[in-house]
């Protein structure tokens, strides 16, 4: 089974998704991608997997265009810029879906609330992924 959750940046959400889909079922081929890739990944969202225990230090943040040519079972947009601006795929995509969230990096004001914001996304994104996966991948396997 291969999944590629896609993001504008690909150094928060997406990363963070990938981080729980790999930990549900490590036989998972998971990849993430941004449209625009900023080519780090948010130290904020790496911390706040760490306090879960999911490492994803070892990410990288990759540009679509390296997965353009694959076939996927699955594509997954997480954000809305993502969505309007998924690529028109060359290989083979069974089912393309949206699973949007708010993007913590745009939160504003103290470290506390910014800290809060990314547990609260992140949250968010286990419980998404995790109903995608009891729903959507559990069942074929």
């Amino acid at each position: 089974m291969k999944i590629l959750i896609l993001c504008t940046g690909n150094s928060c959400r997406s990363q963070m998704a990938h981080g729980f889909l790999q930990s549900f079922d490590p036989s998972l081929t998971v990849r993430s991608a941004g449209t625009e890739a900023s080519g780090k990944l948010n130290p904020k969202a790496v911390e706040v997997m760490q306090e879960i225990g999911i490492d994803i230090s070892h990410h990288t943040s990759d540009s679509v265009d390296l997965y353009l040519d694959e076939e996927w079972d699955y594509v997954i947009t997480v954000c809305g810029g993502a969505n309007e601006a998924c690529p028109a795929f060359i290989g083979k995509v069974k089912k393309r879906l949206h699973i949007g969230f708010d993007d913590p990096s745009h939160a504003v004001g103290t470290p506390e609330f910014i800290h809060s914001e990314f547990i609260r996304v992140r949250d968010e994104i286990k419980d998404g992924f995790w109903k995608f996966y009891n729903e959507q991948i559990k069942p074929g396997i």
